[in-house]
C-alpha cells in the first residue's frame, strides 16, 4: 500500500511540475535571426514575396504598406501569458517596387488599445428582444416542404 500511495505521490508531483513549464508558441511569422540584413536589399514585391511570403495585411487607405507581424507567446504554468521577440516589417510598394521598409521591434510598437464604443450603422432598425421574436414569426417554412 506504501509503494500505491508513493507511487501516486511522485506521479501528481511529476504533473505539477509539468504545469509548471514553459511553452513557447510562434505566432505571424517566424523571421530570421539576420532580418534587418534580409531585407536591406528588396527592390520589387516578388523579391519580398520571396524573402517573407505573402503579407498578413495590407493597407487599404493612404500609402499601400505591406505589413507582416511575428511574436513569441509564451505560457508559464498558471502565470500570465508573455510575448517575447515582437516585430513587424512594414513595406511600403508603389505597384511592384518596394519603396521603403522598415522594422519594428518590442519597444518601439505603438500601444493599441480596442474602443468599447459601437460605430452606429446608418439607417439601422434598433429593434429589442420582443420585436425580433416577433419579426421572424412566418419568415421560416416548416422542414421538408422544399419550399
Amino acid at each position: 500500500m506504501k509503494k500505491v500511495f508513493a507511487l501516486c505521490a511522485l506521479c501528481f508531483g511529476l504533473s505539477a511540475l509539468g504545469a509548471c513549464s514553459m511553452q513557447t508558441i510562434d505566432r505571424g511569422y517566424v523571421f530570421p535571426k539576420d532580418l534587418d540584413a534580409e531585407i536591406a536589399g528588396i527592390k520589387t514585391t516578388a523579391q519580398l514575396e520571396d524573402k517573407l511570403g505573402s503579407p498578413q495585411a495590407k493597407t487599404m487607405y493612404g500609402a499601400p504598406v505591406w505589413v507582416y507581424y511575428s511574436a513569441e507567446e509564451n505560457y508559464h504554468g498558471p502565470f500570465p501569458l508573455t510575448w517575447d521577440d515582437r516585430a513587424v516589417v512594414l513595406a511600403w510598394v508603389n505597384g511592384s517596387q518596394v519603396t521603403k521598409t522598415k522594422v519594428l521591434r518590442g519597444g518601439e510598437l505603438p500601444d493599441v488599445s480596442v474602443d468599447g464604443d459601437e460605430t452606429p450603422i446608418p439607417a439601422a432598425i434598433e429593434l429589442n428582444a420582443l420585436e425580433e421574436l416577433f419579426n421572424n414569426v412566418g419568415r421560416f417554412s416548416p422542414t421538408g416542404l422544399g419550399q
